[in-house]
């Protein structure tokens, strides 16, 4: 069901989207909040109040890392963001799968192209915030990988025992590569790096958490 915003009853379900279905309700005294540097943020989900904050803030581009979506918590989001005249970017990431080098070659153009000061969310602003600020401080920042793999980290709510984990083996598979060849990582991504073999052998190796694939369940 498409919901309209305009429509009273509708909008009560998007704010219970938001609050309940989405679990907005454990965001609300906590953003997740994090500088990482060059004017770029990142957070976990935004509400509309929150947005209205951002905007006092001084934020142009708000990144979404969720993508597009028909779901309450979207809708309000993206209304938001164009009553106060900041600039949303859907940028589609994922917490337990590799990404393509199309996709990793995308996210530095993103950072060369977007106005800032700016911020980036996905849900939790763990995981797909996560590697997206491994990228942003190695592409823009120019920190090394070793330097930048810090943006994964539990003090940001990341969980490597799970699948997430998948992003932390990504970065360590090209580390390794490096120790034994003298080669960009952007090189690496693309001429060495196979989505599918880094995968397969993350979960060759992985043993599984139920405690973050069933109870800390993410997207």
């Amino acid at each position: 069901m498409t919901l309209d915003l305009n429509n009273p009853a509708d909008r009560k379900r998007a704010y219970r989207d938001l609050t309940w279905g989405d679990h907005g309700f454990l965001r609300r005294r906590f953003a997740n909040h994090h500088d990482i540097g060059g004017g770029m943020y990142r957070e976990n989900q935004p509400s509309p109040k929150r947005i209205a904050e951002w905007a006092k803030m001084g934020i142009k581009t708000n990144i979404n890392l969720r993508g597009e979506s028909p779901k309450g918590y979207y809708l309000l989001e993206k209304e938001a963001c164009e009553h106060h005249g900041i600039t949303m970017i859907d940028f589609r990431m994922y917490s337990r799968d590799t990404h393509s080098a199309e996709v990793i070659r995308a996210a530095k153009e993103l950072f060369e192209s977007i106005e800032y000061p700016a911020v980036m969310h996905c849900k939790s602003g763990a995981d797909r915030t996560g590697i997206m600020g491994v990228l942003y401080r190695h592409f823009r920042m120019g920190d090394t990988i070793e330097e930048a793999v810090e943006q994964l980290e539990f003090k940001y709510l990341h969980v490597r025992q799970g699948k997430t984990g998948m992003l932390d083996f990504f970065f360590a598979d090209y580390l390794r590569y490096k120790k034994e060849h003298d080669i960009a990582f952007l090189d690496w991504v693309e001429t060495v790096y196979d989505p599918a073999d880094v995968k397969a052998r993350f979960m060759e190796q992985w043993s599984g958490n139920p405690v973050t694939e069933l109870i800390l369940r993410r997207e």
